[in-house]
This record gives C-alpha cells, sequence and structure tokens, in this order.
C-alpha cells in the first residue's frame, strides 16, 4: 500500500479496478506516456502539492496537471484546449499521460484538468488530479465516458472512492504530452 501523505488523499485504486486493457484491445498509441515516466511525474507533482500545503498555499489543478503530464500550458484550464491548438496533439480518445480537459460549467467556471493514469475499457479510465475535493490530490480516480457517441464528450467520475457524482461534466477532449 502506499504512505498516505499528511493532508493528502493517496489512496490506490480498488483492486477490481487495477487491471489494464489486454494489449488486443488496446488502442493503437504513438502518444501515451511509459508507465515508468508517468509514475516519476505523478511522485513530482504530488511533491510539489505537499510543498504547496506547508507553505499554507492552495493545491490546484493546472499546476499539478502540468507536473504529472509534461504538457507545458499555463492558465487557467477552461483555456488548455484552445492554447494546446498547434503546439500538442488533441484528441478524443484517452491514452496514459494525456490531460483530460474539462469545459467549464456553471459551477466549475475555471474548468478542471486531470491526467489519465490508466486505460481500464474503452469506456472508463483512471485519472489523477488535484483540487477535484478541494486542496487535495486524489490519484486514480474512476471517470466514466457516459457520452451517447461514445466520443468521451461527457464524463461522471469517482468523487470518493466507490461514489460516482451524479452530474455529469463536459470534456473538450485529451491533450497529449506530445507537440502537435
Amino acid at each position: 500500500p502506499r504512505a498516505r501523505p499528511e493532508g493528502l488523499r493517496l489512496a490506490a485504486a480498488p483492486a477490481t479496478l487495477q487491471a489494464t486493457v489486454s494489449p488486443r484491445n488496446a488502442p493503437a498509441s504513438t502518444h501515451a506516456v511509459q508507465p515508468a515516466l508517468l509514475r516519476q511525474r505523478t511522485q513530482l507533482a504530488v511533491q510539489n502539492a505537499q510543498a504547496k500545503r506547508a507553505r499554507g498555499q492552495r493545491v490546484w489543478c493546472v499546476p499539478f496537471a502540468r507536473d504529472a503530464s509534461g504538457v507545458q500550458i499555463r492558465g487557467d484550464a477552461r483555456t488548455w484546449w484552445s492554447q494546446a491548438a498547434g503546439q500538442y496533439h488533441r484528441s478524443n480518445t484517452p491514452e496514459v499521460g494525456a490531460v483530460m480537459n474539462f469545459a467549464p460549467t456553471k459551477k466549475m467556471r475555471r474548468g478542471h484538468v486531470a491526467v489519465v493514469s490508466r486505460i481500464v475499457n474503452s469506456r472508463q479510465i483512471l485519472i489523477s488530479h488535484a483540487n477535484w475535493t478541494r486542496n487535495q490530490v486524489s490519484l486514480d480516480m474512476v471517470a466514466v465516458d457516459v457520452s451517447p457517441r461514445n466520443d468521451w464528450s461527457q464524463v461522471r467520475l469517482e468523487h470518493r472512492r466507490g461514489q460516482m457524482t451524479s452530474t455529469t461534466y463536459p470534456i473538450y477532449g485529451f491533450i497529449h504530452p506530445t507537440r502537435g
């Protein structure tokens, strides 16, 4: 089991969700990040979040996603999709290491960003992100594609282990850490 640093939520995913898709069913990818690199980046992002908390600073989704993914975009999450155009590969296909870019909503005016940590199947992934729960880091949380066309334009998320949100969130798509 992972050690849980004070004040940060870092529980591992439930065992039933830790299986990955088989290579036969895995989507072809030229943009996915190697697991070791993603682990290293995520550890750095968690350490940076811990340091901010220790200094009494707020932990935000944007710096966490930037550190964990290697996608070097700044500004509110709602601007990442347009900023990524021409700089990074964008798609509606999740891949390990890609940033899932949430569109703004009435309650989430600045948008949100999370990093794909694992592909479970074509409609379910695990994500790691910060500040979904105020000032906390959440690793390997479930995200489910609930879009009518299976295009990852709408998702529901695990808010707490085993508890899915009832709200559906709009997604711009996935920003891959490879230059466009």
